[in-house]
């Protein structure tokens, strides 16, 4: 018995020096996921500032023929004649495109090269010493013209919604995190003064992806409806909806089991 009566503490004081350093874990993970809400969250408003000048651009009038490239916020079109135009692969996993170059001398940002559909119908009709028309605004490329045919370049300032997906991600982990953290150190407690432990709540990989994967699809359904500041609104409205009710049924289904 008194065995017994040496090995219960003990074991209780392990458990409670456990449950301690998981909560210290916790902790400084949420403090760092606070800081990623935070630095992600701080891009948004120049995001939505960028995409609301860019959908009020209009053509360059002549007056502004002489502006600095690169800063003016409106759409200046740029006559080239085409370098080379050649298949080739981009990004990390190879994807096929139609890449073009223009000559010399051709202003910022149409001086870069640009990557078109590898099946579009530009990818059919630009040739090496072909004219095409490129548009450009501040420094973004934002579609090349030849004859009637048109195409949208990638890469324009109209996916603040994806940051506001991001934000949310992080702004929720960091919640849990800090909640985890809670858990742990009342279970510690507990463990200390000899009271009864509440079991954790499960927390499975369906839980963690839809953490994930939930605020970046309603900001892609968010994006494709609205823009600028509605989108964002829109975003953070519609994952409340889902996210709030989806997790308190899920806490109180593990609870229940």
């Amino acid at each position: 018995m008194a065995l017994d009566m040496t090995e219960q503490p003990e074991a209780a004081r392990y458990r409670a020096r456990h449950e301690r350093m998981r909560a210290l874990g916790w902790t400084l993970l949420g403090l760092v996921l606070l800081g990623l809400s935070t630095a992600v969250g701080s891009l948004i408003t120049g995001q939505i500032a960028d995409e609301e000048a860019f959908l009020g651009a209009r053509p360059c009038a002549e007056a502004e023929a002489v502006a600095v490239r690169g800063t003016d916020d409106c759409l200046r079109t740029v006559r080239a004649t085409v370098l080379s135009a050649e298949d080739a692969k981009s990004g990390p996993k190879g994807v096929d495109v139609f890449r073009v170059r223009l000559r010399a001398p051709v202003p910022a940002p149409a001086d870069r090269p640009f990557d078109l559909r590898s099946n579009g119908d530009l990818a059919h009709l630009v040739k090496p010493g072909g004219e095409v028309e490129v548009t450009t605004w501040r420094d973004v490329q934002v579609s090349v013209r030849q004859g009637g045919t048109s195409e949208t370049l990638p890469g324009l300032p109209d996916e603040a919604t994806m940051y506001v997906g991001l934000t949310l991600i992080c702004v929720w982990t960091t919640a849990l995190a800090f909640i985890a953290a809670f858990g742990s150190a009342r279970r510690a407690r507990c463990h200390a003064t000899g009271r009864p432990v509440t079991p954790r709540v499960g927390f499975g990989w369906a839980k963690g992806l839809s953490i994930v994967v939930l605020p970046m699809v309603v900001s892609y359904f968010s994006l494709t409806l609205w823009d600028a500041w509605t989108a964002a609104a829109m975003t953070v409205a519609i994952w409340a909806l889902i996210a709030f009710p989806a997790t308190f049924a899920a806490l109180r289904w593990d609870r229940d089991r």
